[in-house]
């Protein structure tokens, strides 16, 4: 099973370690995430660390720790579908998310945000779904 993670729940995974943590840590599951994941959470790293009460060593062992089970996909992997998702979707950030999933054919999208319901090619889970994985 592939599942496309959202930035906003390896964040949280990153802040507490909480069910979002031990899910991504199951060696079971397949996840994936765009390459802008991992800038997303670097531009945001001090408000991380700041929420979670890390020290950069700490933070860099928890990230690390986390992408043990997240395979980070290239750009170049899924840029050709941007044009087509676009239009299905109303956060424009998270285009890279839905065309990613069409291009490696993710059987899910695993996120909180409302806005990934509106489109109707990738299946949504929210972490609440993945409890009974």
């Amino acid at each position: 099973m592939i599942i496309v993670v959202d930035t906003n729940i390896i964040i949280a995974a990153l802040i507490k370690n909480s069910i979002s943590r031990k899910i991504l840590l199951d060696k079971e599951i397949n996840f994936i995430c765009p390459e802008e994941s991992l800038i997303e959470i670097k531009n945001h790293k001090a408000e991380i660390q700041e929420k979670a009460i890390l020290s950069n060593e700490e933070f860099e062992i928890v990230l690390s720790i986390i992408f043990e089970n997240i395979t980070i996909i290239s750009k170049e992997e899924y840029i050709q579908l941007i044009p087509e998702t676009i239009s299905l979707i109303d956060d424009k950030k998270d285009v890279p998310f839905l065309a990613l999933a069409i291009a490696k054919k993710a059987d899910y999208i695993w996120s909180e945000d409302e806005h990934f319901i509106k489109q109707n090619k990738v299946k949504i889970l929210k972490t609440k779904d993945l409890l009974f994985f």
